[in-house]
Parts: structure tokens; sequence; C-alpha cells
């Protein structure tokens, strides 16, 4: 009996210490007081915020953050590099969708970001950032991957040409932009493709003689007030 109690304690001694091990390799700093290891964090309500790890107080590797409202599938996940400050990033629906895809440096989004349908797999939109900052062309597609709209950003502004499109791919809008304002030639086209009016606009209020057309020809033309 003494044996098999003793076999029994050191089993479970052996059990417990090794439980205490694993806690105690969670959350922990290293000598200069910067994170390190393998860490995990909790909302109120116990459910698994992040996990992820650290060396040396910077995130390596992979890591998974979650929604209070479910541990299910996570909300975001983030893939370190060691020698860079940049991340690449996913975000996803509670139910696992994909939602967009891009890099991040901090809470910045940088280079090239996608965004998709509804259901995770047709890409809705792709953006360019600078510092978090929309620059350079972004377009937009419809649900068959046709382009509805290819537009360009300046430090977050609408800067240069933007064109929409139909559905079926004709042209309907031609404009172009100066820091976030109309400004320039526009040119409006049916759901035919056809020219139906066109005019120059300066800050976002029309300018001069706009010119309208029926069937391709011009019809009128309209002094506008400046």
């Amino acid at each position: 009996m003494k044996l098999i109690f003793s076999t029994i304690t050191i089993l479970y001694l052996c059990t417990f210490g090794t439980n205490c091990l694993a806690q105690e390799n969670i959350n922990q700093f290293d000598a200069q007081g910067k994170r390190t290891g393998v860490w995990k964090k909790y909302y109120n309500n116990k459910r698994i915020r992040y996990q992820g790890q650290f060396e040396h107080g910077k995130e390596v590797g992979v890591f998974r953050y979650y929604s209070a409202k479910s541990s299910k599938h996570p909300i975001a996940i983030k893939i370190f590099k060691k020698n860079s400050n940049q991340a690449t990033v996913k975000f996803y629906t509670l139910e696992g969708v994909l939602k967009s895809q891009g890099a991040m440096e901090g809470k910045q989004r940088v280079g090239k970001w996608l965004y998709y349908h509804p259901n995770g797999k047709t890409v809705m939109s792709e953006e360019n950032y600078t510092n978090g900052v929309l620059n350079g062309e972004s377009k937009t597609y419809y649900k068959d991957g046709k382009v509805t709209e290819i537009l360009h950003y300046k430090d977050g502004k609408l800067h240069g040409n933007l064109k929409r499109y139909a559905s079926n791919g004709v042209l309907l809008d031609d404009l172009n932009y100066k820091d976030g304002k109309l400004n320039g030639l526009a040119k409006y086209y049916n759901m035919d493709g056809k020219l139906i009016y066109t005019g120059i606009y300066k800050d976002d209020v029309k300018e001069g003689k706009w010119e309208f057309y029926e069937n391709g020809k011009p019809a009128s033309v309209n002094k506008l007030k400046q």
C-alpha cells in the first residue's frame, strides 16, 4: 500500500509541477522587463483576447486576436517578422470569413490592401496606403470581378483621374480631382457609352460652357454661372 501511495503521490506531484511550469512559462518578462515567450490575454468574461509570442518585447510569428463575443474563430491574424516592424494581417468576421488583408506597421495600414465581398473570396476593392493614409490608385469591383471604379488618392484626398463603369463595362463618368475637389475636364456617358454632357469643374463648381449631346451629337450649350 505504501508503494502504491508513493507512486500516486509522485505522479500527482509530477503532473502538478508540469502544469505549474507550463503556467509559469506564459506571460513572462525577460531580465530587461520586456515581454518574452508565449503571451495570452483574456477579456473580463474569460474569453481569450489574443495569443502570440514575444522576443525581447517584440512580437514574432503568428498572433491571433479574438472577439469578446466568440472564441470560435479569430477576427484577426497577424504574422510578424523578426527583422521588420511590419506584419501581414488578415481580418475576419465572427464566422471566420475573410474581410480584408494587407500589411500594417503598428496600427497603420501600409502598401496594398484587399477588401472582400461577403463571400470572403471575391475582391471588392483594393487600396494603397502610406503610413495609414490612402495614396495612389484604388479600384472597386462588382461581384463578377468587373471594375466599377478606378480612382486616385494623394495624402488621403482624391487627386487625379476617376472613372466609373456600369456592370456591363461601359464607361459612365470620366472626372478629374485635385486635393479632394473636382477640377478640370469632366465627361458623363449614358448606359450605351455615348457622351451626354461635358464641361469644366473648378473646386467642385461647374464653370464656363457645358456641352450637351444627344445620340453622340451636340444638342445645346449652357452658359453656367461661375
